[in-house]
């Protein structure tokens, strides 16, 4: 199946950041050996994730200056505690050695709660939608620059190849390659369509805020 890229996700929105309250994105006091950032997290869904071999951060400062320090694109991955279609994605991939390797060192990986963050769903929902002329449903795996804007995503994938269908593993070299490649051209490129719709769009703050 082939991958579509696609720059400019939101053609109707501009997303504003707001910087969050301090402290949250930090490694939690009960983050433990063998443990990820989500250790120390509220959400039951994120708990859950605390010890899968993906680094995941929670959404926040921490992960985004990480991002744009390493110029590195984000793995945005939203779900919740009673999505099914999460729960097999996580045993399938993100429960994965090889996979978490892969995501580790080519990416910075952020787990989000739709329940804890219904506005960041919204804004990323809307987005896949944008791209892919409706659908859409959880988990929802969107690839984002290091400035928040999503250039491509998707929702389930199985870990490997299958029947024409690309696999996780396949879809990240692919996302890898084409930032190495083409990184500098994504970019300007969502900027361009960013800059060209100021006059129509509607402006959407996104707050990052504390979970507490």
């Amino acid at each position: 199946m082939r991958f579509n890229m696609c720059v400019a996700a939101l053609a109707c929105f501009v997303i504003v950041i707001c910087m969050q309250e301090k402290g949250h994105g930090a490694e939690g006091p009960g983050k433990e050996l063998g443990q990820n950032h989500l250790a120390g997290e509220k959400s039951p869904y994120l708990i859950q994730h605390a010890a899968n071999p993906v680094d995941w951060y929670p959404w926040g400062e921490v992960a985004f200056a990480k991002a744009r320090k390493e110029n590195k694109p984000i793995l945005l991955s939203i779900g919740y505690s009673t999505c099914h279609w999460c729960h097999v994605m996580e045993r399938e991939s993100f429960e994965n050695k090889k996979i978490a390797q892969y995501l580790n060192e080519h990416f910075v990986s952020i787990k989000v709660d739709r329940e804890e963050r219904p506005d960041v769903d919204k804004i990323y929902m809307t987005a896949y939608q944008a791209m892919y002329q409706g659908g859409g449903g959880w988990p929802l795996n969107m690839f984002l620059t290091p400035g928040l804007k999503p250039f491509s995503g998707g929702t389930y994938f199985p870990p490997t190849d299958q029947q024409g269908r690309a696999g996780f593993l396949t879809v990240l070299k692919t996302m890898h390659s084409a930032w190495e490649e083409q990184g500098d051209e994504v970019m300007s490129s969502a900027d361009r369509s960013y800059a060209s719709r100021l006059h129509s769009v509607s402006l959407v703050i996104l707050t990052i805020r504390s979970a507490h």
